[in-house]
Parts: C-alpha cells; sequence; structure tokens
C-alpha cells in the first residue's frame, strides 16, 4: 500500500475570517464540495481544508481536555484519502500495528464517508478516509469538483 499525503486540515477559531484570509488574500477559489462549516480548495496535487478546530478535534474524538489546550492538539490533521473503504481498514490496522494510537476507529461519517484517525508517535493526527464523492488522480493525489 502506498501512501499518499492528499490534504491537510487545519481547525479554524472562525471559518469566515480563515476562508476570507485564504480566498481573499492568497486567492484560492473554494471547491463546490465547499458547505456549512467547511471548506475545500485544491492546491496543486493536495487538498487544503478548513474545518472549526472543536469540530475536528470531535470528529477525531479527542478527550475534552486535549482540545482547548494548543501544547495538546495543534488543530492540524494530516489525510490520506483511499480509494475505499477496505484501503482505510488496511491503513487503520497497519497504523495500528506499527504503534500507532487509533484516537477513532474507521467507521461511517455523519456526511457520508467511511473514516478513523490515529496518532503517530508524536501525537500527530492523521485521517484514513474515503470520500466517495471525490475523484483520484494517476498520482493517488484528490482531484475536487470545481
Amino acid at each position: 500500500m502506498k501512501l499518499t499525503l492528499s490534504t491537510v486540515t487545519l481547525g479554524v477559531a472562525d471559518l469566515a475570517r480563515s476562508s476570507a484570509f485564504y480566498e481573499q488574500g492568497l486567492g484560492l477559489i473554494p471547491s463546490s464540495a465547499s458547505s456549512g462549516n467547511i471548506r475545500f480548495y485544491q492546491c496543486g496535487l493536495m487538498v487544503l481544508a478548513l474545518y472549526p478546530r472543536n469540530e475536528l478535534a470531535e470528529d477525531a474524538c479527542l478527550p475534552a481536555g486535549r482540545v482547548g489546550d494548543p501544547s495538546l492538539f495543534d488543530g492540524v490533521t494530516l489525510a490520506c484519502n483511499c480509494a475505499t473503504r477496505q484501503a482505510v481498514d488496511a491503513l487503520m490496522a497497519r497504523a495500528g500495528a506499527a504503534g500507532a494510537k487509533i484516537a477513532k476507529p474507521a467507521q461511517e461519517a455523519f456526511w457520508g464517508g467511511y473514516s478513523g484517525y490515529f496518532e503517530d508517535p508524536d501525537g500527530h493526527l492523521w485521517e484514513a478516509v474515503n470520500v466517495p464523492f471525490f475523484e483520484h488522480g494517476p498520482e493517488g493525489n484528490l482531484i475536487l469538483p470545481k
């Protein structure tokens, strides 16, 4: 299995302020996949996502004490967008076997996908995720809808 870093999600304090910064300040164009409380931007072969920090911590099932303490949760997650749910399960199993702490076992997500979270030895959060409405390019990268 080839690990492809496809998305960096920034947990933000104010989604409107951060969206304005990245769109008006840096010229990024939001994907049509953006909705309500999440913004997606194609950045070359990578995807940048903005999501409210507290909701990101909740989605990863972090204990409440970690959410408000920047030294325990820096508000950043890295994602490997897998082509299938089985690939998500395989990545989660491989990470666990390598010593990762499983923060949230892979499961159906409220938005229609399938995802789980694990922490590397230094506590950096990775999401293994299958997003059925995102296309994958030849290098395993995500291609967001315009």
